[in-house]
């Protein structure tokens, strides 16, 4: 496994992301957005993950450099409130299409995976990408409540994962949106873990959350849903 920072094309400007590849050289693309903290440590573990197990995983930077540590929820807050939609949608798109272009990318559409403010920005992105993602694995987060969003160029197939007792993201309204969705033909499916918090699979716990067993059991349902991208 081998990983860097890379910049990328974004609309006439640039944009960076930390880029894991695997041993062999190349393996099917994956979009891994961030939590609120931003592209911080956590993160690009994810990504090396990834790339440990054969893919071809691409962070890119939402916050453009800035991030906040686990003890500076506030400031989270505020870098997750004051991000741009319009910059995260085209650096998002502007990461698929890097992603795609490279060598090291072995496949014709990517898988998406995110956590938090990235599993909400998941799901957009599937909307905005279109054929280019194929699968997205959301991890509790999701566009509550939005109603901007253009579901009919969503065709990834989506399995997301969510928290039983989550403020942020309560499991009976992401189930509503899962719905919602179906109804309009999308394949979508989410589970819910009992006994969990929001940040469950966060090895780092900031907020007190991570468990151990669920997390294993939805990074292998994530990893077999990132298996069929091709």
């Amino acid at each position: 496994m081998s990983a860097e920072m890379i910049e990328f094309a974004v609309n006439g400007t640039s944009a960076r992301g930390y880029l894991a590849t695997p041993e062999s050289g190349a393996g099917p693309g994956v979009i891994v957005l961030q939590e609120w903290w931003g592209l911080v440590p956590q993160i690009k573990t994810v990504c090396d993950r990834l790339a440990d197990a054969g893919y071809t995983a691409l962070a890119p930077d939402l916050y453009h450099g800035e991030m906040a540590e686990h003890t500076e929820m506030d400031k989270a807050g505020e870098l997750m409130t004051n991000l741009p939609p319009e910059r995260a949608a085209k650096d998002m798109l502007g990461a698929v299409d890097a992603l795609l272009a490279l060598d090291a990318c072995s496949s014709g559409t990517v898988g998406v995976t995110g956590f938090c403010m990235g599993g909400l920005l998941a799901l957009r992105l599937c909307a905005l990408g279109g054929d280019k993602i194929s699968v997205a694995a959301p991890f509790y987060g999701a566009p509550l409540g939005d109603d901007s969003i253009d579901w009919s160029n969503l065709s990834a197939k989506v399995e997301g994962h969510f928290a039983a007792n989550d403020d942020f993201f309560p499991p009976e309204a992401c189930e509503a949106l899962a719905a919602q969705l179906r109804d309009m033909g999308k394949d979508v499916n989410f589970h819910v873990y009992a006994g969990t918090s929001h940040g469950f699979t966060n090895e780092e716990n900031p907020m007190g959350a991570w468990d151990e067993v669920a997390t294993r059991i939805a990074f292998d349902r994530a990893l077999d849903l990132l298996a069929t991208v091709a």
